[in-house]
């Protein structure tokens, strides 16, 4: 009676020993699969965006995450003037977030959404204060979308961070190089030169974003605008910051014309990528209301912000068309401050 139990313990404990010597093994050679399969691209192991197979038929996104991109890639249908829903629309135009975010806000150059919750809480001279993602989300929505806020704690809003945090840790290599906004250029000593633009913009850009400005959309029109209209009622206000020549340079030089040039290649030059950033925002476009209320400590306004008031002499026309350098020599002079934009 004694054997038999020795051996029935015996046995028990060595299964014990080869379980525990199972999941060891498991643990130690189990690899976590990746949430999408890498694409060789030329000398260099990054993925390539298609958003297609990285979201939306991906089936590891989560919903919250889905949904968080079709606000920001759809945003007309979603949260635009083309919403079902009356109480949905918080943007006042038809653009996306990821007309200017490219590809899904993960390409470099074009003010990537990869890693950008790091930086926040952060100090905002428009506000003058320290800030939250929530509050940066909203001042796009209040300018760039030409719309109104969404609650902190909305559904919405949560979509959106949960697709920002998702892409930052998920599809951080399609981020080539991280930037705060979009790598600068050298400013030239001039102003802008409109009838330059003007040729640059018919060479450069007339294509997709058509002789007025007015864009093209989708052939399913509840999608948007494939190529964004750059004027007119139907984009950005005056109070966005691409209504500011060197904001908006800097985004052309890094990125424009689309799929032809990129912050490595570019294809105009920063003089090109200046005048043509003053000719499209030469024309008229909504107007955003209380800008007087921007930067409460004035001196900290860009110099190229073209609506006043300023903490200078320059002219209303020299804000808005340059040349800057002058400026920022000013700025750097009577308060000790570098100015970049």
């Amino acid at each position: 009676m004694f054997k038999q139990l020795v051996r029935r313990l015996t046995f028990l404990f060595s299964a014990l020993i080869g379980l525990v010597i199972l999941i060891a093994l498991i643990l130690v050679t189990y690899k976590k699969e990746p949430i999408i399969e890498k694409l060789d691209v030329v000398n260099q192991a990054i993925l390539e965006w298609d958003s297609e197979k990285l979201i939306i038929d991906n089936p590891k996104v989560p919903d919250e995450v889905k949904q968080g991109y079709y606000l920001v890639a759809e945003s007309s249908k979603y949260m635009g003037p083309l919403a079902k829903e009356p109480l949905k629309r918080y943007a006042g135009n038809n653009l996306s977030c990821t007309n200017c975010h490219l590809n899904g806000g993960t390409l470099s150059g074009s003010a990537s959404w990869i890693g950008i919750l790091e930086r926040f809480p952060q100090f905002r001279g428009r506000e003058n204060k320290i800030g939250t993602i929530e509050e940066r989300i909203n001042g796009c929505m209040e300018r760039s979308m030409n719309g109104v806020k969404f609650d902190e704690t909305s559904v919405q809003m949560k979509a959106m961070i949960a697709y920002i945090d998702w892409i930052s840790k998920e599809l951080e290599d399609l981020n080539s190089k991280n930037f705060k906004g979009y790598p600068a250029i050298k400013l030239p000593e001039l102003a802008v030169d409109l009838n330059a633009g003007s040729q640059i913009y018919v060479r450069e850009c007339v294509l997709c974003h058509g002789k007025n400005g007015e864009g093209i959309r989708y052939e399913d029109f509840d999608k948007g605008y494939l190529y964004p209209p750059l004027w007119g009622d139907d984009t950005y206000n005056d109070g966005a910051g691409m209504h500011r020549v060197i904001t908006a340079a800097a985004f052309i030089k890094n990125n424009m014309p689309y799929l032809q040039a990129t912050w490595e290649e570019p294809k105009l030059t920063d003089e090109e990528a200046y005048n043509v950033a003053g000719y499209i925002n030469s024309f008229q476009r909504p107007e955003k209301q209380n800008k007087t209320a921007d930067f409460p400590d004035k001196k900290l306004k860009p110099v190229s912000t073209p609506y006043g008031p300023w903490t200078d002499n320059f002219s209303p026309k020299q804000h808005k068309y340059g040349p800057f350098p002058p400026m920022i020599s000013f700025y750097q002079k009577t308060f000790g401050l570098t100015k970049t934009k």
